[in-house]
């Protein structure tokens, strides 16, 4: 093997010294100046007083660099894109640490956990829960044979098993799907649809507020997909821990009740845009703007069941609308952007009224144009659904889009898991619908495919399961 010469062996230290600045300079910009890596005792002074951790040494003489995951996940929460870009063309010098480093902690995607049961809470979690990214719907039907005993059971173990998940545990039996994932803001809840109380005995504790949707002209339901003795919604910021959730409850279920339907969702992921907003459906449209807030006086009033309701186990509850809508987005996607905003009412860029103004502006209802007509087309969709045009109807949208491959006639097979919450579908639901299914420009473009209407109690007292004051009182 030849020796270098002098002149050699400088040039190749100056290189390596080269390739050593621009890593630390590289990882330095993707952690916000900060010496990644660092471990008190370890390595030698960064420049700002923290330590670097020495470099193990592998046969070849380079420096071992260990790619950390959980690290990149933290680089993204303080650097945001720009340093995921940075690492990537830097190789892994923007993350890199000892191969002896201590674990790190979860991003804060990753460790934000919503509790199953809070001190003074009374409403379940996932209804005004901030929108994740991923959701799965589902219904059951109690198996032949059961009864209120044995939905008893099922309520017991599922609630012990979403209470596991939701902080981040694993339950019995864990399938380790999820086994490297923090909660993920995961919720689960739980609601009964109007058969459940026929199935075990307890027609009399069925609210009246629980009696079927009617039909309107848009619908073409299919019974198989709607409805339902059980119904549970799902949502995490990650689809492994979503998927996890359904998969465990699933598994609970098995003996004491039937998967009758399921639904999977998206919505954008936290963090994706560059400041919290609005989520967009796969319209295009900013959907959601005129939602009731929790800040609103009547909110509780809007949303959940009062203490003077008949039935006391629903007091502090929910009642909960599920409508698969699939969009017609071939039709759609011909029309101009001009005529999308007429449709809906507002603007597709930024969600204000086409009165003018921004998304939170309120909507002018009675201006006109130079031509005598309404700015804001008398059947826009925001138009017909404001509560202002429905004796002040108002009902909670908490929605997840989805896609399901491809029609036969390659038409895509998506739209929205309409999700929305009211303390009483009747002056809230039925009364908006039946306005919108009498001339709202939208209709055309959508096709109401499956229903569901489910009874949701408020959160479990510590101690106790969802449901139980119905079945045990």
């Amino acid at each position: 093997m030849s020796k270098q010469t002098p002149r050699k062996q400088t040039a190749a230290k100056q290189a390596t010294a080269k390739r050593t600045a621009a890593k630390q300079a590289t990882a330095k910009q993707a952690t916000g100046g900060k010496n990644p890596g660092t471990r008190p005792g370890t390595g030698s002074a960064g420049a700002g007083g923290g330590r670097i951790p020495a470099p193990a040494p592998e046969a070849d003489g380079a420096a071992a660099k260990e790619f950390s995951r959980r690290r990149l996940l933290g680089t993204v929460g303080a650097a945001g894109a720009a340093g995921l870009v940075v690492g990537g063309a830097g190789g892994a010098a923007g993350v890199s640490a000892a191969q002896d480093d201590a674990p790190e902690a979860l991003s804060t995607l990753g460790s934000t956990r919503v509790p199953f049961r809070t001190a003074g809470a009374e409403h379940q979690a996932g209804i005004t829960t901030p929108l994740q990214a991923k959701g799965h719907l589902v219904a059951f039907d109690l198996a032949p044979g059961s009864d209120r005993k044995a939905a008893a059971a099922l309520l017991r173990r599922w609630s012990r098993t979403a209470e596991e998940l939701m902080a981040g545990r694993a339950p019995d039996a864990d399938t380790g799907v999820a086994l490297d994932a923090g909660p993920s803001s995961l919720t689960v809840t739980f609601g009964f649809g109007h058969s459940f109380f026929g199935r075990t005995g307890l027609t009399k504790r069925r609210p009246l507020e629980l009696d079927p949707l009617p039909d309107f002209s848009a619908d073409a339901l299919d019974p198989k997909s709607s409805n339902g003795d059980l119904w549970i919604q799902i949502g995490a910021d990650d689809a492994l821990v979503a998927f996890h959730a359904l998969r465990a409850l699933q598994k609970d279920a098995a003996g004491r009740a039937r998967l009758r339907w399921q639904m999977n969702g998206f919505n954008r992921t936290p963090g994706a845009t560059a400041h919290p907003m609005t989520t967009r459906n796969l319209m295009g449209q900013i959907d959601g703007t005129n939602n009731p807030k929790p800040s609103d006086q009547d909110f509780d009033e809007r949303i959940f069941v009062g203490r003077d309701a008949d039935q006391a186990w629903m007091r502090g509850g929910s009642y909960a609308v599920v409508r698969r809508i699939r969009m017609l987005l071939d039709d759609w996607e011909k029309r101009s952007r001009h005529d999308q905003e007429r449709v809906i009412g507002r603007r597709k860029d930024n969600g204000a009224p086409l009165t003018g103004g921004s998304e939170a502006t309120p909507m002018r209802l009675d201006a006109n144009g130079p031509d005598g007509l309404p700015v804001i087309p008398a059947n826009a969709h925001a138009r017909i659904a404001a509560p202002e045009s429905n004796q002040g109807a108002a009902m909670l949208r908490r929605p997840f889009s989805y896609h399901d491959g491809f029609r036969e006639d390659g038409a895509p097979d998506a739209g929205l898991l309409f999700i929305c919450w009211q303390a009483d579908p009747l002056r809230a639901f039925t009364q908006v619908q039946r306005k919108l299914d009498r001339g709202d420009a939208l209709s055309p473009f959508l096709r109401h495919e499956a229903s569901g209407l489910f009874a949701v109690p408020p959160a479990a007292e510590p101690g106790d399961y969802v449901g139980q004051p119905l079945l045990e009182g």
